[in-house]
């Protein structure tokens, strides 16, 4: 087979969940299928993050913005490297291309009631741009993959799509997210202490932001620890609407906000911190749940969505819309050593079970199947 990968994004150097996903796959068939072609297409950056290999060709398109980049000049390029089949990575697809595709739907959130609090220009746009595009492409896809069943049964309900067009291949989480006593004094770089809880918020409203810093404030007035919070991704503007909506100056000596880390940070923050706070009203998969897991770092998570589904029903799970139960869940890790252990041995135990080469596997049989379908 030829195959083309969309991975318009993976160059940039600020990184965010989609452009890992397809990374990480990129870089699993790389090392294990030596016998089909790959093309991968991508837009130019600043990391150049995969390289050329003797059945791996990635072909560079400069063009000026997203819309046009997917679909004009993806599919002239896709047409020109004569691949078998398209998979596009990153919830949408060229409206026009003859290439049997196979489409990503990480999620369908932009179907969803949109938040009128969200000013953010960047996904305000991209929301717009899924609305139109999504239901134009669907006809066209032979697959479309999905990540947790949660989603998978949500894009069905939601768009009447027939079963056999949908696939469910879990995401994984990479191997350097794993326990060490020593986090080589890299997660000093944005808190000078250990034992910190973390938190990845920005202004996403399903990130559930100003629920969790409400939470950390009561947590603050009931806590002897007081135990300071390193949340990654946010701006200062959003942050000091959150304080001052809700009379909550007081966290502001406790709290970290450093901004974009860097994900090859990660593993040492995660083992450094005491517990990790993944309180998402939803989400499609939850990639940052795992990884913490994968360190032995206790994490409180929500009931909704895929998160059980990923997090397993011995996971922390918290109605993320209480705060009274996301600050009970933090003061109850610091005060009972006993849970605190449990949750660390069931985030470790439950991480096993996933992981890129798995991915890889499914995504390589999935491409035969939708090959063969294509020939007959």
């Amino acid at each position: 087979m030829k195959i083309g990968i969309e991975a318009q994004r993976i160059f940039r150097k600020n990184k965010h969940g989609m452009d890992y996903v397809v990374l990480q796959e990129i870089k699993e068939l790389q090392q294990m299928d030596k016998k089909n072609e790959y093309f991968i297409f991508v837009k130019p950056g600043e990391d150049p993050c995969v390289t050329d290999s003797h059945n791996m060709h990635v072909i560079t398109i400069d063009c000026p913005t997203y819309p046009l980049w997917e679909q004009y000049a993806l599919p002239k390029a896709a047409r020109q490297t004569g691949v078998d089949l398209l998979h596009c990575t990153s919830n949408t697809a060229p409206i026009n291309c003859k290439i049997p595709l196979i489409l990503t739907l990480h999620d369908i959130i932009f179907l969803e009631p949109r938040d009128k609090q969200n000013h953010s220009l960047y996904q305000n746009m991209g929301w717009l741009y899924r609305r139109l595009v999504v239901p134009r492409i669907l006809k066209n896809c032979r697959r479309i993959i999905t990540v947790s069943d949660f989603e998978k049964q949500n894009i069905i309900n939601k768009l009447q799509l027939p079963e056999q067009q949908m696939a469910m291949i879990y995401n994984g989480y990479n191997e350097w997210f794993k326990p060490t006593d020593d986090p080589q004094e890299i997660y000093r770089k944005y808190i000078d202490q250990r034992g910190f809880f973390f938190f990845l918020g920005n202004t996403d409203p399903k990130k559930n932001t100003e629920r969790t810093l409400v939470a950390y404030a009561r947590y603050l007035e009931q806590s002897e620890v007081k135990r300071p919070l390193l949340m990654a991704d946010l701006e200062q503007h959003y942050f000091d609407g959150i304080v001052s909506r809700n009379n909550i100056g007081h966290i502001r000596q406790h709290i970290k906000t450093p901004g974009y880390i860097v994900n090859s940070d990660l593993p040492y923050i995660y083992n450094a911190a005491f517990a990790f706070l993944y309180t998402s009203l939803r989400e499609s998969f939850g990639i940052p749940l795992l990884e913490a897991m994968a360190c032995g770092t206790p994490v409180i998570t929500s009931n909704t969505s895929s998160m059980p589904e990923i997090g397993s029903k011995n996971a922390i799970l918290v109605n993320p819309e209480s705060v009274e139960e996301i600050t009970a869940m933090m003061l109850r890790l610091e005060t009972d050593s006993d849970f605190y252990q449990r949750q660390k041995a069931v985030g470790l135990e439950r991480a096993r079970l996933f992981s890129w080469r798995k991915t890889a596997e499914q995504l390589l049989e999935l491409y035969n199947t939708v090959y063969h379908e294509a020939k007959t």
